[in-house]
This record gives structure tokens, sequence and C-alpha cells, in this order.
């Protein structure tokens, strides 16, 4: 057995079990630095665009491309990321992501054209679609099954939730303290470290028996291309709105092309995203769990972000630190809840609770009022949403990455990812949308009735009227949105509680985490025919390139 349970290419019998690798756990440090670099790369450059925008001297309609560039690259190219690491090899893959997203990171922070500092973040997002899914399938096939595999997950989701918000706290201290461009430059060095202890720490165990990389071409178009469609269109409703042709059009395309993309899986003879991957049960309910999870997360960062800013007038510095307490709450219910309990209880046991908490924590900022409410509703709100989020991560990410065959890890990994990614970007398109439109709606309809009872009393709207209105009616906007968001997030925990049906896992044999559990018969002939099939594609002279 390989050490995922899976049977390996040249299996003839059970393989006997090897130690554990003692460096594990500095691994485990080195795949957390690099997926913190690329989660937190999203948000980082949020509280430094105003700045970044002076400086390069960016449009008010051109400066959401320092955003949209690396969130369109990130999740269009993810599932091509994940192949690849399967296909060139995991480490390979996570050390190439490494150096590529440094030197992108150097060219942005030395960008002095706006044009260039959006090409730049565009190859940060592909590079990051070569490093989060390495990251992942090194992370699931390094810890397998035990305590420690629970562990190690807690971390990494703890990480994959709290990246946003530790982004916003790097950004306000990098921006007002330094300058925009160290949003960048930080990346350099870390990836850097992280590159080093790649070379000294991880392995990649794959067997390369005569194997030759195959690469689904038509997958690969179909796939990616309809990714980056959807994501488009969800960056592109936010200045435009929905029902905007060209964000109907893309959407309309993006969903042809997914389409055909999945029947084309059923019939290639090396797909891009095998179709049994999607078809489990309990792994396609932690894909929907997690992407529903996400839309309602980011949007709660988006509109605390503004009205800290906006309505409160905190500067950058105080916005990021007002985000620590959600941060420390995540690591908290990933690493000491999560980690804790996957063990003995089934995934959707966290799952569903940790919903309802997040839904409950959205729940109370729909009551947030103008006047500054960072204690009686923000930290409380902050507090739920991130002990919830740290129940959801950890158990999603679990579940979608077990009983993987070990060369399909990469692009289950790569699917976790487009997950969240996809998530990210319509939770923010969608929520800022409904935002909008709702406070637009509330200022428009206050204005006349205040300008209507001033002019009967023989007076003028006053300015400071004028002023109060708008900023009630951009809460109200807020309000709207986060009361969607929290229904969304209990959406998502109807889905885990549903399709997530798996029981706790197997406790680990007296060895430790050598050994994985048994799987049943059934599971074990699908495994090996799915092996043989892979190999007869893999092998040489079979007259295809």
């Amino acid at each position: 057995m390989s050490p995922t349970g899976s049977p390996s290419p040249s299996d003839t019998g059970p393989i006997p079990p090897s130690a554990p690798d003692p460096r594990r756990w500095w691994g485990l440090v080195v795949i957390a630095t690099a997926q913190l670099m690329v989660v937190l790369d999203a948000t980082i450059v949020n509280i430094a665009l105003p700045s970044a925008q002076r400086a390069l001297h960016m449009s008010d309609g051109n400066r959401q491309w320092v955003i949209t560039a690396y969130t369109l690259a990130f999740g269009g190219l993810l599932l091509l990321g994940g192949r690849v690491a399967d296909l060139a090899g995991r480490k390979r893959t996570f050390m190439t992501g490494l150096v590529g997203f440094a030197a992108a990171s150097a060219l942005g922070g030395a960008a002095h054209t706006s044009g260039l500092l959006f090409a730049a973040r565009a190859l940060q997002g592909a590079f990051a679609a070569l490093l989060a899914p390495s990251a992942l399938s090194l992370l699931t096939t390094t810890f397998t099954v035990g305590k420690e595999r629970a562990k190690a997950f807690g971390i990494y989701g703890a990480i994959a939730g709290g990246g946003a918000a530790i982004g916003l706290i790097a950004g306000g201290l990098l921006t007002e303290y330094l300058d925009w461009r160290w949003c960048l430059y930080v990346n350099v060095p870390i990836a850097l470290a992280a590159l080093l202890g790649a070379a000294a720490f991880l392995h990649d165990d794959r067997r390369r028996r005569g194997e030759r990389p195959r690469l689904d071409v038509p997958g690969v178009l179909l796939g990616c291309g309809g990714l980056v469609a959807v994501v488009y269109a969800c960056s592109e409703a936010e200045p435009r709105g929905w029902s905007d042709p060209l964000v109907l059009g893309l959407l309309t395309g993006g969903a042809a092309l997914l389409g055909a993309f999945a029947w084309w899986q059923g019939r290639a003879r090396s797909p891009l995203l095998p179709l049994q991957i999607v078809r489990d049960r309990n792994r396609a309910g932690a894909f929907l769990t997690m992407g529903l999870a996400v839309i309602a997360m980011f949007g709660m960062f988006l509109f605390m972000t503004y009205y800290l800013q906006v309505v409160l007038g905190y500067s950058p510095l105080k916005t990021g630190l007002a985000f620590l307490p959600l941060t420390a709450a995540i690591v908290t219910g990933s690493t000491q809840l999560s980690a804790r309990l996957l063990d003995h209880v089934p995934p959707r046991a966290l799952m569903v609770p940790g919903a309802v908490l997040a839904a409950g924590g959205l729940f109370l900022l729909t009551f947030l009022p103008v006047e500054p409410a960072y204690v009686s509703h923000v930290l409380p709100a902050e507090l739920l949403v991130g002990l919830g989020m740290g129940l959801i991560f950890m158990p999603v990410m679990a579940t979608a990455t077990a009983g993987v065959a070990p060369h399909d890890s990469g692009v289950t990994s790569a699917t976790v990812n487009t997950a969240q990614q996809v998530g990210g970007s319509i939770g923010t398109a969608l929520l800022n949308t409904i935002a909008t439109s709702a406070g637009a709606a509330y200022i428009a309809a206050h204005l006349k009735t205040a300008a209507a009872t001033a002019a009967a009393t023989g007076g003028t709207l006053t300015p400071a009227a004028r002023d109060a209105i708008v900023r009630t009616g951009i809460v109200h906007g807020f309000r709207t949105a986060i009361a969607w968001g929290s229904g969304i997030m209990l959406l998502a925990g109807l889905v885990g509680g549903l399709l997530v049906t798996a029981g706790p896992p197997k406790h680990a044999s007296p060895l430790g985490d050598v050994e994985a559990p048994p799987a049943s018969e059934a599971a074990e002939a699908e495994a090996e025919a799915e092996e043989r099939h892979h190999m007869r594609a893999c092998e040489p002279g079979d007259g295809t390139p």
C-alpha cells in the first residue's frame, strides 16, 4: 500500500510500511509558509491600493485590475497547475512556483507604470496556481492518517482561513510605515526561505516507472477557459453590474465551456479532472461547502474594510489590526477544536456547527449602526465567524483530499483551491452588487423625502443632513448584503450536513501514521483499476505524444 492507502503502480502485494519522515514537521512549516504567502497576497494589496493608484496615476476604472489580474490568473489556471504537479512532480512544481512567484513580486514592486503592475499581478496569480495545489498535495501525501494528519490539516486550515485577514494587517503595517511597494517586495524573502526549506525538507514519493507526462490539452483549454470566463465575469460585475451584456456573455460562455469540459472529461484518456474525484458524494459536498462558506466570508472582509476606513475613519494600520481577533479565532478553531475533534467525530459534526456559528456572527452585523460599534458589534461577530470558519476549513480540506489516488492528489488539491478562489470572486462581486444597489436605493429615497420635508418648511437640505443620509445608506447596504451572506453560510452548513456522510477517520495502527487503514474490497478494486488505466495511458510506445 502507498502512504495514502491506494495501490501503487508496481504493487504485486502489500508494500511494507516505512518509517515516517522525521523531518515532516519542518516540511509542514515550509508548506504553511508558502500557502500563507499565496493566500495573504489576495488581500495584502487591498489596503495599499489607494497609495499605488496615486503613485502610478491609475484611473478609478482601471484600479480594480490590481486585484482582478491576480484572482483571474489564479482561479483560472488552478486545475492546470494541479495536473502539472501530478505529472511533473509535486516538489518540482512547488519550487518552480516559489521562484516564479518571487520574481513576479519583485517585478510588481519595481513597476513604474500601471500596465507593468497589472502584468506582474497576473504572473503572481499564474505561479500561485502552480504553488497552491502542489502545497496541499504535498501535505496530503506527507501526513496520511491518524492524529498527525488532523493536526497538520488544522494548521493548514487556519492559514487558509486566516491568511486573508493577515494580509490586511500586513498591508496596513507595510503601507503606513514603509511603502506600498513593500506589499509586493515582502514576498521575495519569504519565497527564498521557503525555497531553501523545500530543498532540505520536502520530498516527492511519486513513482516514475517508465511514466511519460501527458496533458489533456482540450481539457486545459475548455476547463481553464471556462474558469477564466466565470472569474472575469464576477470581477467585472462589481463595476458594471450583473445585468451588463459583457458580464452575462462571459457567464453564459463560461458555463458552456465548463459543460463541454465535463463532457470531455468523461471521454478523455488522461483527463485533466478525473470525474471520479467530483462524483464522490463526500468530496463533492466538501467542494460545495468550501465555495459557499468563502462567498460569505469574503463579503465580510470587503464590507468591514470599508466600514472601518470610510465610515469610522480608521487608518490602514488600525483597520488591519481590527481584523486580528478574526485571525486569532480562525487559528483557535482550526488548531484547538477541529484538529482535536476530527479524529473522533464525523466531518459534518464540525462543518454544520461551524457554519451555524459563522452565520450567527454575520447575522449580528446586520444590526451594525453608523456610530462606532467595534466592541459591541464587530468584535463579537469576528470571534463567532472566526471560530466557525476554523471548524469548517479543516474538515473540508481533510475530507476533500482523503482516499485520493497518488497520481490525482495534485488535481484534487487544485479543485479545493478552485472552490475557494471562485467562491471568493463570486462572493466579492455578488455581495458588493447587493450592497451597492440597496445603499443607492436607500440614499435616493431618503434624500428625496428629506428634501421635500425641508422645502415644506421653507428651508433646504443642509450638507450635514445630506452626509448623514449618505453614511446611513452605505451602512444599510452593508447590512443588507451581510444578511445575504448569513443565509449563504447557513446553506453551506446544510450542504455539508446532507452531502458529507463520511464517518470519523479510523485510528492509526500501532505504528502511528505509517500504515493507512485498509480500504474496502470494492474501493481497493476500483483504485487498482484506476491505477492500471493511468499506467496504460502513460506507457511509452502507445502511439500518443
